[in-house]
């Protein structure tokens, strides 16, 4: 449970209709896997006592003896466990008789929840069995429990450990009524939904169930684990496939194959369920709600991860659904700069091209802009600036794409305007210090803004999302521009846009350049050449932009403490980097975070593209006099 983690398990046993003693031990027999896998909750399909597909002998009293004396084994099993279980049974209150999910903790009964839709349209027809279950909440008597246990569906089963822990219960129907308890139990606090399940299988129907689970679990901005009947029931007019799902706020965690019985685990992460609940504004509790709240006890101790954590959360998985996200971005950058010429009236775009990624980057979108305003490639300025740490190769680049996308190309060597300036200052050229760089890069945007303003035109930034996390830019200097088309694109997502353009754009010679852009080392490239290479390389000082992009990624979407993001870096990035190469980066990554905050807060304007953004205008706002102690003790407190 350390970081918020729980494993979770949904389980199809295999079972034998109306034989509760076999089933009872069948269900013992898969708690124990799920426990050996170390599966503090637990859920087992509706009615998996008795089986779903009893028919009338759900009207046996015989029969529903036998289901709870097979509850009793159960119960009795889980002595010895810490967890939470449900399981399903036909329990019989007051002369009707109701479809139960009975939830089981450590030796003991802890609450029935009724099934609270019941289903006539399939040849079980459950209405002709069972009585629907009301939100009153009632307390029943049961053999060897000290006190009475709670009986209604409006209960919530609360753990001390992972922190805010609350998990709910709704059964099979109840998720596919249009208005499902699962709501009215998450806005009461739970964040975990449980789904005792019996769902026949019938062509496409899978599709269906997946995109159903996947979408109540974002709406609810929960894990919800779905467990369904599958081998011995009857298949006497349906057949059950046993296909269990876990889903965590809109996403399939993991599933079983289905028409198979066994275990299927993985871990929710709590913590940040709970992080997405505090910052969804309307997600609105319902203050009003009255839940009768069972409380479960769980040793608080590491859970053995085996969810995986994609080293680059921005770049989507696999070249058809990358390809799409990457013309969606570059949509979305092209109709911001768009709008914003037509707004100011510019008669032109200039911008500085360096014959690095986010420079080319920056002339593609302007590109792909003033083919939706109709207007010629000329307009578009692209300046050269050479200066000390200039390289042959980044300059024909940068001189060859701006030729073969027919934008105009000037060039201006800034290095006598810098050492005039480093005279007049009284600086020693010879010393390669911070105002060595930073002078050239403050005289490559005065000659672009002055350039903008004889022309009548804007300057474009060319930054990206993952220099204004590091602060890795000159205040003043590449930090400014009149509107940042990169502004929130990530440097790991800024090569597949620049590749997915070299792909598309059906021109040989500019894909060949952009080839060789995206082979280039990433440098600001502020210091003298050695041999005619690129002898400042970014990653070399601040560490490598995958390591960032993916801490950037888990603090800001999920609020990952320091200690948890190191967690999961190392599972993240277990085959590239060792672990102290990924604290040494990760501490590098909260320093410089926090203390270049202050460039942040007076950013230019520019187009948010995803779910992750730094505007101090509304997608993070950070006091740029934020002290960093309290994140950076939690890493000092880590041994490697």
């Amino acid at each position: 449970m350390k970081d918020g983690f729980i494993k979770v398990a949904a389980v199809t046993p295999e079972i034998k209709v109306a034989d509760c003693i076999y089933n009872a031990e069948s269900i013992c027999k898969s708690l124990d896997e799920a426990y050996a896998q170390e599966a503090k909750i637990i859920v087992f399909p509706e009615l998996c006592l008795t089986g779903y597909t009893c028919g009338d002998l759900f009207w046996q009293e015989k029969l529903l003896d036998a289901a709870q004396e097979g509850l009793s084994r159960v119960i009795a099993h889980t002595a010895w466990h810490e967890g939470l279980v449900f399981v399903g049974l036909p329990w019989e209150k007051d002369g009707k008789l109701y479809n139960v999910a009975a939830a089981i903790s450590s030796g003991h009964l802890l609450g029935l929840v009724p099934k609270r839709y019941l289903p006539n349209y399939n040849e079980f027809y459950e209405a002709r069995h069972f009585t629907l279950g009301g939100p009153d909440t009632d307390w029943i008597s049961f053999e060897g429990e000290e006190e009475e246990v709670p009986f209604g569906t409006e209960l919530l089963f609360c753990a001390n450990a992972p922190k805010g822990l609350c998990v709910a219960a709704e059964i099979c129907e109840d998720l596919w009524a249009p208005n499902p308890p699962s709501t009215a139990h998450a806005l009461a606090g739970a964040n975990v939904i449980v789904n005792l399940s019996a769902s026949d299988e019938v062509v496409g129907k899978d599709s269906y169930r997946e995109s159903l689970i996947s979408g109540q679990s974002a709406r609810l901005l929960c894990g919800y684990i779905y467990a369904s009947a599958g081998e011995g029931e009857s298949t006497q007019d349906l057949v059950f496939g046993g296909h269990n799902l876990l889903a965590e706020n809109g996403h399939i965690l993991a599933q079983s194959s289905r028409f198979a019985c066994g275990v299927t685990c993985t871990e929710f992460d709590i913590a940040r369920l709970r992080e997405e609940r505090r910052r969804m504004t309307t997600f609105v509790p319902d203050e009003d709600a009255v839940y009768e709240k069972c409380r479960f006890w769980l040793k608080e101790k590491e859970t053995k991860l085996t969810r995986g954590f994609d080293p680059h959360p921005f770049v989507p998985s696999g070249k058809a659904d990358r390809d799409r996200r990457c013309e969606e971005i570059l949509m979305i950058q092209a109709l911001g700069l768009k709008k914003r010429l037509q707004h100011t009236g510019a008669q032109c775009a200039v911008v500085g091209i360096s014959g690095g990624l986010d420079s080319t980057l920056a002339l593609l979108v302007m590109t792909k802009a003033f083919d939706l305003l109709g207007l010629p490639h000329n307009r578009m300025t692209a300046v050269t600036m050479p200066g000390f740490g200039t390289t042959d190769r980044t300059y024909h680049n940068a001189c060859e794409l701006t030729r073969r996308l027919g934008a105009e190309l000037l060039e201006v060597d800034i290095r006598e305007s810098v050492k005039q300036h480093f005279q007049d200052i009284g600086q020693d050229p010879s010393v390669h210090d911070v105002t060595y760089e930073n002078s050239q890069a403050r005289e490559r945007t005065q000659v672009l803004m002055d350039l903008a303003n004889k022309k009548g035109g804007l300057v474009i930034g060319t930054g990206d999302m993952s220099e204004l996390a590091l602060g890795w830019a000159t205040y003043n200097g590449d930090h400014m521009s009149m509107y940042g088309v990169n502004c929130s694109v990530p440097k790991t997502l800024v090569r597949h846009l620049v590749r997915y353009y070299a792909d598309s754009c059906g021109d040989e010679s500019i894909s060949q350049t952009l080839r060789d852009v995206l082979d280039t080392p990433v440098s600001p490239e502020l210091l003298p050449p050695e041999n005619g290479q690129i002898s400042q390389k970014t990653e070399d000082l601040v560490g490598p932009y995958e390591l960032h992009d993916f801490f950037l990624y888990y603090l800001l979407r999920f609020g990952y403490s320091p200690a948890k993001l190191y967690r999961v870096a190392k599972l993240a990035f277990a085959d590239s980097y060792d672990d102290e190469t990924i604290l040494k980066w990760l501490k590098t990554f909260y320093k410089r975070f926090f203390s270049q905050q202050f460039k942040r807060s007076c950013v230019p304007d520019g187009p948010k593209v995803g779910s992750v953004a730094l505007s101090p205008r509304g997608d993070w706002r950070m006091p740029s006099d934020a002290c960093v102690r309290v994140w950076m003790e939690d890493l000092e407190h880590i041994r490697v």
